[in-house]
């Protein structure tokens, strides 16, 4: 696994989710990319009950490319743990229901994966509970395993195909780490920063 940069692509009135996603198709195949299967990231989130006294949250999100994995995340306070467990996780929250109760907002991200060159690229439909919520692009260079080897590369293949939509800034959460071995967990960091917008936005509707 190299490192991935997540892109939330803004939408337009005059097209739908569907025709995003095939838009963004035509132009990275013009590049010469080569569609390599389909992805999916989803996250189903877990509250604490009020009894427990101070609030906690668990976020509980799988990855395709890291299927035998289960990631989750604890948020408690300021406090942020993160955790990679397997399959027998998902279990575990169910049995612990007397305890955290799902909110049954799960959000996906999935649709096609591309392969161009030294480059991964996944573009996905966000959805909550199968309302449609917006397109995120997954960007990867493979070869470099330290984020501050490559951003400014993945930063210019971007905007070759994405053109000025596509943000300058660094992830927030790979702010301080660009210097760090990087994990699939920093993928699933920028992954649950972007649902957490997404349902927020919602909330605010």
């Amino acid at each position: 696994m190299g490192v991935v940069v997540l892109y939330q692509y803004p939408m337009t009135e005059n097209r739908t989710g569907p025709q995003t996603i095939e838009f963004l198709t035509k132009r990275i195949v013009a590049l010469g990319a080569v569609q390599s299967g389909q992805y999916l990231v989803d996250c189903d989130t877990w509250s604490s009950i009020p009894q427990l006294g101070h609030p906690r949250t668990v976020h509980i999100l799988h990855n395709s490319e890291q299927p035998a994995s289960v990631f989750a995340v604890l948020e408690s306070g300021n406090k942020v743990v993160p955790l990679i467990a397997d399959g027998l996780f998902d279990l575990l929250m169910i049995k612990l229901n007397t305890i955290y109760q799902n909110r049954k907002q799960k959000m996906e991200c999935k649709g096609p994966r591309f392969e161009l060159g030294d480059f991964l690229v996944k573009l996905g439909s966000v959805t909550m509970t199968q309302n449609f919520k917006g397109v995120l692009v997954e960007v990867e260079y493979r070869p470099c395993v330290v984020a501050s080897g490559c951003l400014e590369l993945i930063r210019e293949f971007v905007h070759g195909f994405l053109g000025n939509v596509a943000s300058n800034q660094v992830p927030q959460y790979l702010q301080n780490r660009v210097n760090d071995i990087y994990q699939p967990m920093d993928t699933i960091h920028q992954y649950l920063d972007h649902f957490g917008q997404y349902r927020k936005a919602t909330t605010v509707i």
